[in-house]
């Protein structure tokens, strides 16, 4: 078909593109492509040169229908086959030999049919017409020959090459998707039909969890439909959240399987819990360990310390660094949570020590999940589904079934021990905490409309009551928070909670309730972060970015960063490690080279004790200064063992390293090997009170010790004598006199073996003896004989001895005790004085007496005899029969006395007597001038 045309051209990276408008209507538009690859965007339209032509390319013709003028853009077209033309010239501009050219010729008024003829090529990416619709990935097919003429009118008569292409067709009745929401239908004589896909929104469905439902795109790429995610969470002790919805607490403490597929479609996949009881009582449990299998790797993220934030993360059995990526597993931190994203299967867990949380999309896992979490098909009734396929009575006892095999829990046995009820209610006559009445009231507020709050406020009541003191409570407004956040609402609750269920940063970073899932670094994408979900957590402060996921670092400015966490700035010299470096913009960012350090001055260390060592230079710290120090373990001299009261002193000359020892005073008290400060008591005995003085011994060099004797009693009664007791400090008052009662009412006191008359009646006598250390005090009455005075001469009355009794001084009395003189020779041991010696002896009569005594109950007896009173040594010299003479003492008698003596029994010799009987014999004996008779 011939048209008059206003041709027009653009050249695109070597490639013709003519479009041309035909001036009359017309119903057809043909597109030719001819081996070429476009890479721009047709935009303003220049007038080129003559478009080349020649013999008739082979061609397929595809025809759409549209109500309105269209406009095709091409854009980066990619060739699967290419055509060489033979070199030619033309008038217009010139080309080489590879290069093809385009023509698009385009209706200006409306048309029904279009016609676009291509020729060996495969679009990669896209063109828009005008109604909007997106084309991508054409599908390659047989391609056959067909031959067409293209014939285009200009200014310039054209010459050039002949184009010979290849073409495409495709047999009638088939369909393909020509791009993501255009269908091509073939029709006939290679004729094919698009039509554009229609999406019409779908209706907006209810979770059964409760959470809002997400969009999903339809596989051809083009509509999208509603789907509700498969979530399940749980916290505290713990209290779980099903993926559809479904509320109930568990107290077991072993692992258990959370989710696994029903039919496995992923190589060893599953999400296991690891619970323990976190009370004295072994009532409830809490989560400890998540672990998340993924064919070759198993992840688990365990709690440090238990009810706290803190968890560490281990890759099959060894701890890793975050952010870990490896075999299809990522793993990173998002605030306050460590999160487990498995990007291939959509799906994300996270875990933060008090709570968990399992995101997997329905479209993989729909109908097809298992274990604690249960079934994720949007209906509550069969979540307690045990692993043989029954649907339980309640989720409790489900939960039993999903334990599974644990080395590390020997006690637990799956199927053997049933794990106690469940306390699902709170204690009775218990308040809950008012912490949990947040979750209700205002601060929640903006989320209830999202995420009823019902199921998290029984969970928080339950916690206060059977974990009091714990701040359990805070994980269930913490998930209720996250549970909101995730849906696209932020709540900032801690600071309502009065400081119980705070949150501290580290010093550079800030608390933030509602941060980005990932925080904008250095080293991440600078676009704007367009999520509406938040997670809390500590973020850089505003002004700062983090360097990077593995170098946690707030910077001002993008430089770098090393070992030393410091940011530097590009340009910036540092020294680190004793290496000098710079911070580089691009390539590794930080070049460094080792220090150089300056020439030092040999040091020579002599003297005992010295030894040569690296100090730590000031001004540069990587050249280290070799100086002397002194080791005193080094000395051979070795401290004395000072005496008691001493102690070692010692001093360092200047420029030496060794120590001298001396011995000084240490200014103390010595006393039974222990020292005592000056004005400290010393304990010499109990009897004295002593103190150490600050008075020094000249001779000893030690304070002398002071002591007084403790104040004592020292007056006794009469007949009381002061006597020393044994281990006592004052002696003590005993009766060593007999204390008699006279008859007019005086004491008389009498020492023992004493006797003495009445001084008002000579016939009374008082005595005192001592008989086996006891006093005992005596009276005796003289009963006098009878006596005629008028029997006595006159002038012969007198008084006995006693001054009681008369008698009458006898006129042929006997001769008294007295001192009588002889001489008379001296013989010892055979020797003999040469003369007589005058030798004095006792001669005379005594009084002896026999008379019963009342008190003593026997007879008392007394007998005296005249003995020396006072004697003295003479000498005398005696003449031996060998004619030698010697010098001999003897006992020259001075006086004489009548002398008490034992007396003899007829009946019974001394010798036969009992002790007891002589002792009151020599005791009674005493008394016998008590009572003397008359001699004759």
């Amino acid at each position: 078909t011939r048209t008059t045309e206003t041709e027009s051209s653009v050249s695109t990276r070597g490639t013709t593109i003519q479009q041309s408008t035909p001036s009359v209507p017309t119903s057809t538009v043909m597109v030719t492509t001819s081996g070429v690859t476009e890479t721009g965007t047709t935009s303003k339209p220049t007038t080129s040169g003559p478009t080349p032509s020649g013999s008739t390319p082979r061609s397929t013709t595809i025809v759409t229908e549209f109500g309105t003028p269209m406009t095709a853009t091409a854009s980066h077209t990619t060739l699967t086959r290419s055509t060489t033309f033979p070199a030619s010239t033309t008038s217009g501009p010139s080309f080489v030999a590879s290069t093809a050219s385009t023509t698009v010729s385009l209706p200006s008024l409306s048309t029904s049919p279009m016609s676009v003829t291509t020729s060996g090529t495969t679009p990669t990416e896209s063109f828009t017409t005008t109604l909007g619709t997106t084309f991508s990935n054409f599908t390659a097919i047989t391609v056959t020959t067909t031959t067409s003429e293209i014939v285009s009118t200009g200014s310039t008569g054209t010459s050039g090459p002949t184009a010979t292409s290849s073409a495409v067709t495709i047999s009638g009745s088939e369909s393909w998707w020509l791009c993501n929401c255009t269908n091509a239908i073939c029709i006939e004589d290679n004729k094919i039909q698009l039509v554009p896909i229609i999406c019409n929104p779908p209706p907006k469905p209810t979770c059964a969890n409760g959470l809002s439902p997400v969009r999903v795109i339809d596989k051809d790429g083009c509509c999208w439909h509603w789907e509700c995610d498969c979530y399940c969470t749980g916290w505290g002790d713990p209290h779980y959240m099903t993926f559809d919805g479904l509320y109930y607490s568990y107290q077991g403490n072993c692992t258990y399987v959370l989710v696994e597929e029903i039919n496995k479609t992923v190589d060893n996949f599953g999400v296991y819990i690891d619970n323990y009881h976190c009370d004295t009582r072994d009532v409830v449990s809490c989560p400890r360990t998540i672990i998340v299998r993924h064919e070759t790797q198993e992840v688990r993220i365990a709690t440090v310390k238990p009810n706290t934030l803190r968890v560490e993360v281990t890759v099959n059995k060894q701890p890793v660094a975050l952010p870990y990526k490896k075999f299809g597993v990522s793993i990173y931190e998002s605030g306050i949570n460590h999160v487990v994203e498995i990007p291939e299967l959509k799906m994300n867990v996270t875990y933060n020590g008090l709570s968990f949380s399992i995101r997997m999309p329905y479209s993989l896992f729909g109908n097809n999940t298992h274990g604690q979490c249960g079934i994720c098909n949007n209906n509550t009734a069969d979540d307690c589904m045990l692993p043989n396929g029954n649907i339980a009575q309640n989720c409790e006892t489900m939960a039993d079934h999903w334990q599974v095999v644990d080395p590390s829990k020997p006690q637990c046995s799956p199927g053997l021990n049933p794990t106690k009820p469940s306390l699902t209610t709170p204690v009775e006559n218990c308040k809950e905490s008012s912490i949990c009445k947040l979750l209700l009231g205002s601060v929640f507020e903006p989320c209830h409309s999202f995420v009823r709050p019902e199921k998290y406020y029984a969970a928080c009541a339950f916690d206060s009551c059977a974990l009091p003191g714990l701040d359990l409570e805070c994980s269930s407004l913490q998930v209720y928070a996250a549970t909101c956040a995730d849906q696209s609402v932020c709540i900032d609750w801690r600071s309502h909670t009065n400081g119980v269920c705070s949150y501290k940063c580290p010093s550079d970073k800030e608390y933030r309730a509602c941060g980005p899932i990932k925080e904008t670094t250095c080293k991440s994408s600078q676009q704007n972060e367009t999520s509406t979900k938040y997670v809390e957590g500590c973020f850089c402060p505003n002004g700062t970015m983090l360097y990077d996921d593995a170098v946690d670092v707030c910077v001002n400015t993008c430089g770098c960063v090393g070992v030393d966490m410091i940011p530097r700035e590009f340009g910036e010299k540092f020294t680190v490690d004793c290496q000098d470096c710079i911070c580089l913009e691009g390539g590794k960012g930080i070049v460094c080279e080792p220090h150089v350090c300056a020439k030092q001055n040999k040091t020579s260390c002599d003297g005992e004790g010295f030894y040569e060592v690296n100090e730590v230079n000031s001004e540069d710290s990587c050249c280290p200064i070799v100086t002397c120090k002194c080791n005193t373990s080094l000395c051979t001299t070795k401290a004395p063992k000072c005496a008691l009261g001493f102690e070692v002193h010692s001093h360092i000359p200047s420029g030496q390293c060794c120590p001298v020892y001396q011995c000084v005073p240490k200014r103390v008290c010595v006393h039974q090997n222990a020292e005592f400060l000056p004005n400290s008591s010393v304990f010499v005995d109990k009897c004295q009170n002593c103190f150490c003085t600050n008075e020094v011994n000249v001779s000893t060099q030690l304070n002398i010790i002071s002591c007084e004797h403790i104040p004592c009693n020292t007056y006794c009664k009469p007949g009381y004598e002061l006597q020393p007791v044994k281990g006592e400090c004052c002696g003590r008052c005993v009766q060593t006199k007999c204390i008699i009662r006279t008859a007019n009412n005086s004491n008389l006191i009498l020492s023992p073996g004493e006797f003495k008359n009445d001084p008002y009646n000579n016939c009374t006598i008082y005595s005192c003896s001592n008989i086996h250390n006891q006093l005992i005090s005596s009276t005796s009455e003289i009963t006098c004989p009878a006596f005629n005075e008028d029997t006595c001469k006159p002038g012969t009355i007198t008084f006995l001895p006693n001054g009681c009794c008369k008698t009458c001084t006898p006129l042929d009395s006997g001769t008294s005790c007295s001192v009588r003189a002889r001489k008379d020779f001296i013989v010892y041991k055979g020797c003999r004085s040469v003369d007589r010696v005058v030798m004095t002896e006792c001669e005379g009569t005594c009084g002896t007496f026999s008379l019963y005594s009342a008190e003593a109950n026997s007879m008392e007896h007394s007998c005296s005899c005249c003995r020396e009173t006072r004697t003295t040594l003479r000498k005398a010299e005696l003449k031996c029969p060998n004619g030698h003479s010697i010098s001999h003492e003897y006992t020259y008698v001075e006086s004489c006395s009548c002398q008490d003596t034992e007396c003899s029994s007829s009946s019974q010799s001394s010798e036969s007597q009992s002790t007891e009987e002589n002792d009151k014999a020599s005791t009674l004996n005493r008394i016998k001038r008590a009572i003397s008779l008359t001699s004759k």
